[in-house]
């Protein structure tokens, strides 16, 4: 049974980057992948595409010979994927049972209202993978109650259409000191309870003040489907990826599967070796927020004495060697 990642997000929230990123981690711990764009305008993908959308349609083309502008272009290609879905489904079989990255593309109508996406996962459902959604959106918007909200709000619909085992992720966490203070601590974030302390924050919002009865009502929304919560996300931190990674394989079912060959070995003893250990979310805090630069400098001088340790064991291999 083939499992599937299928990577959504706005635009510049990190889904090719993760793409690129989870491949090449896969690859580490054993785990086969193949990445598969569904993306019509992405045409600087950093990561080997076993499948391209854009190798039957791109977005200039459908600009030209139709008329439309970016957006619309893209649901057009994903409307002409639909139509061709034996493409797809064909190349998929070349792939055995590779775990599948699905990088797909940016414009949230994609995932929040529009169906052709949402019939494409069906028919890959009817195929026989194990899907899990994973929704990136960037950790930045967690500083701006405001544009907090409205994440929440666009989460909550992603889940509700595409009727998936879904994750929700805040990526770039590694960057997010950078965007200013958190109101509150990482953890009301990432659980999304109590929504209502955001309440007097929006009311002091120029922009959002005179909407106290709507800001109100989301809330309560949000809270009332208790649906919504995220992980978070360091693409290049390897116990980052890995307690992603463990989350994802909960959701679609594959850490309660069958060992998947060497792949299996590897990850099982990563599990052990504690690689997700301390990934709370207080430990999040403190490694990316509170304490990022005391960390930076304990992990650089960790790695010095790594490849130092490894030299030293080199050259001492080298001279036994000389001896004999």
């Amino acid at each position: 049974m083939p499992f599937a990642q299928l990577i959504i997000g706005p635009p510049g929230s990190g889904k090719s980057t993760y793409c690129n990123g989870m491949h090449q981690f896969m690859s580490a711990i054993g785990r086969k992948s193949s990445v598969v764009n569904l993306d019509p305008a992405n045409d600087r993908t950093g990561y080997p595409c076993a499948l391209d959308i854009r190798s039957i349609i791109t977005l200039d083309q459908i600009m030209d010979e139709e008329g439309l502008g970016p957006n619309g272009g893209v649901m057009y290609a994903l409307e002409e994927l639909e139509e061709n879905i034996e493409w797809l489904e064909e190349g998929l079989s070349r792939l055995g049972n590779d775990y599948i990255l699905f990088d797909c593309p940016g414009q949230v109508e994609l995932f929040t209202h529009h169906g052709s996406l949402r019939r494409v996962f069906g028919r890959l459902l009817k195929l026989g993978y194990r899907l899990v959604v994973v929704h990136l959106v960037d950790a930045h918007y967690i500083t701006d109650p405001a544009k907090y909200i409205s994440i929440l709000l666009l989460s909550l619909r992603s889940m509700l259409q595409l009727d998936l085992p879904h994750i929700n992720v805040l990526s770039k966490i590694d960057i997010l000191r950078d965007y200013g203070p958190l109101a509150f601590n990482l953890d009301f974030y990432t659980e999304v309870q109590d929504l209502g302390y955001l309440l007097p924050l929006l009311d002091q919002d120029e922009r959002t003040k005179k909407f106290a009865k709507l800001n109100e009502a989301i809330v309560d929304l949000v809270e009332s489907f208790a649906l919504v919560s995220f992980e978070t996300l360091a693409v290049e931190d390897k116990k980052s990826m890995t307690h992603l990674l463990q989350a994802i394989d909960r959701a679609g079912g594959y850490a309660f599967g069958e060992a998947e060959g060497a792949g299996d070995s590897v990850w099982a003893v990563a599990m052990r070796g504690g690689w997700a250990e301390g990934m709370e979310a207080r430990d999040i805090q403190e490694r990316w927020i509170d304490h990022r630069d005391e960390h930076d400098e304990f992990e650089r001088r960790q790695m010095e004495e790594e490849r130092k340790a490894a030299e030293e064991k080199l050259k001492e291999e080298e001279e036994m060697g000389m001896m004999y």
